[in-house]
């Protein structure tokens, strides 16, 4: 099938390679010159193990295209993705959805036979009625339903696992009463069958919905053990065994349940602050989801706080050396990471931050242009008074304690991930602080 993806970042692109990869005909647009160029010679403007591997190998079978042109794109295509940013809005945490309505816009001056519309990007619910109408203003010559249907079709991929994610999920959710839709979608997913993937079809406003629910669910999770990780503090208990004596439980289940300085990334900050808006506007308030974005926002100064109280209760001065700015592993996104609020505020207190992450630093020196960056894990801790590790990346797992401690002015980690025994770290001289066990 003929597919256009307008839009090529995170989820467009990576949506975009994955159905080339099924072996359908894939054009990717988008308004940026230098990112266009940038995929046509080879190269992938985001972080995403295995993504530029299947880009070269898709162009070379001329399965993928990249263009800034979309009236040619959009007439050859029998499906119209829209993947473009919905980022929160300022003042009121609504979604912006500014670009998505000009993207219809832009469709509907270039369809030319039967189309189907597919919002790929987070929408609220009713977004794909806008959608319609927009085409349908635009286009007085289209009847929808019968040369055209908008369709909801949410993302759910993990970054770092993205790949993955599209070509082995655990359910693809499609929005739309349209027969006729429904056998395009099918179509384009067709590949999936093999591994009997449940295909959900839903009507469109429950298919946008499903997307913010999945997402505030697992914030709410997150925040949950992150809460139980302080109250684990104060009694003495353990956190890591308490998830997993709650995890086992099948109702319950071990995933997003690892205590830590909160969630970031570029979903779920900005999704729970929709469906919140969104619930507010329509007079059912979600106060669990309200209380779930209070929490995990304080959560990241409290994390600052732990690292102050661990060096002695100031840090003016002195030099904390910080391990990992993404906000997740395999990922370059610095979107909302805890890392900023933590070193913001540790920077205010007067410390001096050096830092390092395999994979984030470009992206990172624009959101905390004011601190030291290294190019490994050593040069960041040589004559630090304490080690701060904010992202669980691998190669921060098995780290050389003998030469970390020689390195240091101070032994002291403050393990915000959990990744190390702490009975092993006090046999090897450390100050260790983590969360939610006993030190």
């Amino acid at each position: 099938m003929r597919v256009t993806m307008i839009g090529t970042g995170y989820v467009g692109l990576v949506s975009g390679v994955c159905f080339a990869d099924f072996g359908h005909e894939v054009v990717c647009v988008d308004k940026d010159p230098a990112k266009i160029d940038v995929l046509n010679n080879g190269g992938v403007p985001i972080f995403e193990p295995g993504l530029a591997e299947l880009v070269e190998k898709n162009m070379h079978a001329k399965h993928l295209t990249f263009t800034t042109e979309t009236e040619e794109a959009v007439k050859s295509a029998d499906a119209v993705f829209i993947a473009v940013g919905t980022p929160s809005r300022r003042g009121d945490g609504h979604a912006d959805l500014s670009y998505v309505y000009a993207a219809a816009e832009e469709i509907a001056n270039y369809m030319d036979g039967y189309t189907v519309i597919v919002t790929k990007s987070t929408v609220p619910v009713g977004t794909g009625d806008e959608v319609e109408a927009i085409i349908a203003k635009a286009r007085p010559d289209l009847q929808p339903g019968r040369d055209f249907d908008v369709v909801s079709n949410p993302e759910f991929l993990r970054e770092g696992a993205a790949i993955t994610d599209f070509k082995r999920p655990d359910r693809v959710v499609v929005g739309t009463d349209s027969e006729a839709a429904r056998t395009v979608m099918r179509g384009l997913y067709r590949p999936l069958f093999i591994n009997e993937t449940p295909i959900v079809f839903t009507n469109r406003r429950t298919s946008e919905l499903i997307k913010y629910a999945g997402n505030a669910f697992l914030a709410t999770k997150i925040t949950f053990i992150n809460e139980m990780a302080d109250l684990c503090e104060k009694l003495g208990a353990n956190v890591q065994e308490v998830s997993r004596g709650i995890g086992l439980d099948g109702r319950i289940g071990k995933k997003f349940l690892h205590a830590g300085p909160g969630y970031g990334g570029s979903c779920f900050p900005k999704d729970t602050l929709a469906v919140v808006r969104t619930a507010q506007e329509a007079g059912a308030p979600l106060k669990i989801i309200e209380a779930v974005v209070a929490v995990n926002d304080a959560r990241k100064e409290k994390m600052a706080d732990k690292v102050i109280e661990g060096v002695g209760g100031n840090v003016k001065g002195k030099t904390i050396a910080v391990l990992g700015l993404a906000f997740k592993p395999n990922t370059d996104d610095m979107r909302e990471s805890p890392a900023i609020a933590i070193i913001n505020k540790l920077s205010a207190a007067g410390a001096n931050i050096r830092a390092y992450d395999p994979e984030a630093m470009s992206e990172a020196k624009h959101q905390l242009p004011d601190i030291a960056y290294c190019t490994n894990s050593y040069e960041c801790i040589d004559g630090a008074d304490a080690l701060v590790i904010i992202t669980e990346w691998d190669q921060f797992r098995a780290l050389d304690f003998a030469r970390v401690k020689s390195m240091m002015v101070e032994p002291v980690l403050i393990d915000l991930r959990n990744i190390y025994n702490p009975i092993r770290m006090a046999e090897q001289g450390f100050t260790y602080i983590s969360v939610g066990r006993p030190d």
